[in-house]
């Protein structure tokens, strides 16, 4: 039986042009000693890994991050790209990473090290080490101690707690441990920021950095507030226009009732594509064209559906609405940009311009 094509009534607008200034940004940012890579893990913050490695590596991108195996089985992805899982790997992981020669892990623990030493150790791997987040990583103790001798080591990184609050004591104090450690191994790199800790300075650089969440269009400080573009938009068709009279109500709960006789929308869009009950009476929309009124989310939103004032338009069923691509308005709902990305569900059309 031959498979109809089919379009979903809701998709996300993914902007390669936006994807791409962004990294370039990024990489302007750390300097000319440091490489910038992207973090790609959770299928590229639910964006879809695949296309957004395709583009990085255009544009000159050639550090890649994910957090599990499987997640790097599933990228096709050789040399020269690099590719390296953060969670490093357990006994169950290392069959596939017999199988992913080209992928590298990054050891966590004393034990990681140990089965990686043991399967023969002749092959590059990266380490993380804590410098006071107290998530994995090594200790730098254990570096001294010797527990890193004979291994082939490409990238000696650590990771900032506090990287979105540049005021914060902790980032000195973790950068001093981190640089601290020059030396300490044959480590070919070293790698400590993230997308915010890029905007805290040069000193943070090293010689790798490994945006995130502001190649995707989040701003996790203010530093970043003008650099960064937004690369996903929501959009979703009107299944239905109708005039809901003054005193009568929208959605569950009736928590919102029409102040005067009111021309509604309803769009096919809920919590189980990834926009939240937070969106409720607080999120907005206009005419996928841009050149109309941003119009209010109404009442609750529910699983499938959310309601919109259409107050000023000619919209009708069958119209595109876009959703506000703004994260850092979008995190008022009362998730992080970092939820609102990867929570993205699986029903949307992705469509790249």
């Amino acid at each position: 039986m031959t498979a109809v094509p089919h379009a979903a009534p809701h998709r996300l607008r993914l902007s390669a042009d936006a994807l791409v200034a962004n990294w370039r940004a990024l990489a302007r940012m750390s300097g000319a000693g440091a490489a910038c890579g992207a973090a790609v893990k959770a299928d590229g913050y639910g964006l879809g890994a695949a296309a957004v490695v395709q583009r990085l590596a255009a544009a000159g991108c050639r550090d890649l991050f994910v957090s599990s195996w499987a997640e790097a089985a599933a990228l096709p992805v050789a040399a020269p790209l690099g590719l390296s899982v953060l969670h490093g790997v357990r006994a169950e992981d290392m069959p596939l990473a017999a199988a992913l020669p080209h992928v590298r892990p990054v050891l966590n623990t004393a034990q990681q090290v140990a089965r990686w030493r043991d399967a023969g150790g002749g092959r590059a791997c990266d380490v993380m080490v804590d410098t006071g987040m107290n998530r994995l990583g090594i200790a730098p103790a254990d570096i001294a101690g010797g527990l890193l001798d004979g291994l082939v080591i490409d990238t000696l990184m650590s990771h900032l707690a506090c990287a979105d609050e540049p005021a914060a004591a902790m980032n000195r104090d973790q950068l001093h441990r981190f640089a601290a450690l020059r030396g300490a191994t044959r480590a070919r790199r070293m790698s400590l920021a993230n997308s915010a800790g890029i905007a805290l300075g040069a000193d943070y650089a090293f010689d790798l950095t490994r945006p995130g969440l502001s190649l995707y269009g989040g701003v996790p400080c203010p530093a970043l507030a003008d650099t960064i573009r937004p690369v996903v938009t929501i959009e979703a068709q009107l299944l239905q226009r109708r005039i809901v009279r003054a005193g009568e109500v929208v959605g569950y709960n009736a928590t919102w009732v029409a102040p005067a006789d009111t021309p509604v929308g309803t769009a096919n869009l809920g919590y189980a594509d990834g926009y939240g009950r937070g969106f409720s009476d607080r999120g907005r929309a206009q005419a996928v064209a841009g050149d109309g009124p941003w119009l209010p989310v109404i009442g609750r939103v529910s699983m499938d559906l959310v309601a919109l004032d259409l107050t000023g338009t000619t919209l009708a069923e069958g119209d595109w609405i876009a959703f506000d691509p703004d994260l850092p308005r979008a995190a008022a709902s009362g998730r992080s940009q970092y939820e609102l990305l990867t929570g993205l569900g699986k029903r949307f059309d992705r469509v790249w311009a």
